[in-house]
Order: C-alpha cells, then structure tokens, then sequence
C-alpha cells in the first residue's frame, strides 16, 4: 500500500509529513483492501485545507475533504469523514450478501406464484 503526501501552495515539514502517514494508515483498520492513499493539504489562507482520495481494489474511490484552522486539525477531520465512508460501504457490501434479492416478492418464488394458499378454500 503506497501512501504519498504533499502539500500546495507551501512545504510540509519532514515530521508533520510523519504525523499524516501514521493518522492515515488508521484508515486500513476499517477496510484493508486500500491500495493508494493520497493526501493533499492546501496550506493558502487562513483556513488549511485536507483532502484524501484513497484507492480502493475492483476500482472504488473515496474522496474526502475537509477545512480547519491547523493542518492537522483538517487532516483528522477529513480522516473522520473517510472513517465513515469506509464503514458505510463496507456494511453495504457485507448486506448485499445477506439480503434476499431486491426485486423478490413475498408468495413469488423464481417468479411462480405460491398457488398452495389460495387453493386451501375449495
């Protein structure tokens, strides 16, 4: 897994640099088939901007954005919200497995009907 910081608009230090990667390898307890994460900080203004686009294996992309006052402040903050994708699509994943077909009706079955109940009145 590749992961690769780098900032606009001004330079990041070697230990803040750090301090990223190890926040975002966190990232791999939630969904563990990660293999790139990116994360750009625009460091123009006031207000400190992070965001994450991390590649996923079958070629699903997740992109978080976030702003704060101090780098690493936005850089948590964009991490939460790409907590929160993760888990969303890892349980939308583990259901889709778990869940009967979306388009079965109950009394159908392999598109029959279920004549046994409406024959039980003659």
């Amino acid at each position: 897994m590749q992961i690769k910081v780098s900032a606009r608009h001004g330079h990041l230090d070697a230990a803040t640099q750090e301090k990223i990667r190890e926040k975002v390898e966190k990232l791999l307890h939630y969904f563990e088939r990660v293999s790139q994460i990116e994360v750009t900080v625009d460091l123009s203004g006031d207000e400190k901007k992070a965001e994450i686009l991390l590649n996923a294996e079958h070629k699903h992309d997740f992109v978080a954005h976030a702003h704060a006052p101090d780098v690493l402040t936005a850089v948590a903050a964009t991490i939460d919200k790409m907590k929160i994708q993760l888990n969303h699509y890892k349980e939308k994943i583990q259901d889709h497995r778990r869940d009967p077909a979306h388009g079965s009706i109950e009394g159908k079955k392999n598109g029959k009907t279920d004549d046994r109940d409406a024959n039980d009145d003659e």
